[in-house]
């Protein structure tokens, strides 16, 4: 069930991965969550993680409602919002060629790990069926400036990863009898 913890364990769970898979290559080498407001200090050499963008799965919108308790058919919940989370990961320090490295390895990492399911997720993510795919995602360089002229800060090198489809259940349950007959009458529309 996918509680309203679910995008922080989304973060994290990508920090953990990324923070193994740059340790194996270079033990000095971090990954760590950022929203890059501040100064990045660039040693030791690092992955950024930024959430730069939260927004509903589009496809999955009109899902129909669920009922929460099999054993009480009298009542329904709205399907889980299903979300779709953007990061930007960024490698900081050392030279072009250590930076290029780090980016590389987040690169393999999600290509070889392009879905996380079962025990691999962990807290409120790993009560649900559901599988996170990870996609790199192509931005055009004016997609790309726009976000680090956001930032304040000078373009620099990083890869665009979506995550889909979280899903951020709901709380409130309806009333919803199942349906029990239906009648076609002809010539009426309601």
């Amino acid at each position: 069930m996918g509680d309203y913890t679910v995008v922080g364990e989304v973060s994290t769970l990508i920090e953990r991965t990324l923070h193994a898979a740059v340790q194996a290559v270079d033990g000095n080498a971090v990954a760590i969550l950022d929203d890059l407001s501040g100064n990045v200090p660039t040693s030791p050499p690092k992955l950024t993680i930024f959430l730069y963008e939260i927004a509903e799965d589009p496809p999955s919108r009109n899902r129909p409602h669920v009922r929460p308790d099999p054993a009480n058919p009298q009542v329904v919940r709205k399907a889980p919002m299903a979300l779709l989370l953007r990061y930007l990961v960024t490698a900081w320090g050392g030279d072009q060629v250590t930076q290029h490295r780090m980016l590389g390895v987040a690169l393999r990492t999600f290509y070889d790990n392009a879905i996380f399911t079962g025990p691999r997720l962990t807290g409120g993510l790993a009560a649900g069926a559901d599988a996170l795919h990870f996609t790199l995602t192509p931005l055009t360089l004016d997609q790309k400036s726009l976000v680090w002229y956001a930032l304040q800060k000078p373009y620099r090198l990083s890869l665009n990863y979506e995550v889909r489809v979280v899903n951020l259940d709901a709380t409130e349950d309806l009333p919803g009898a199942p349906v029990r007959s239906r009648a076609v009458v002809p010539g009426l529309v309601s």
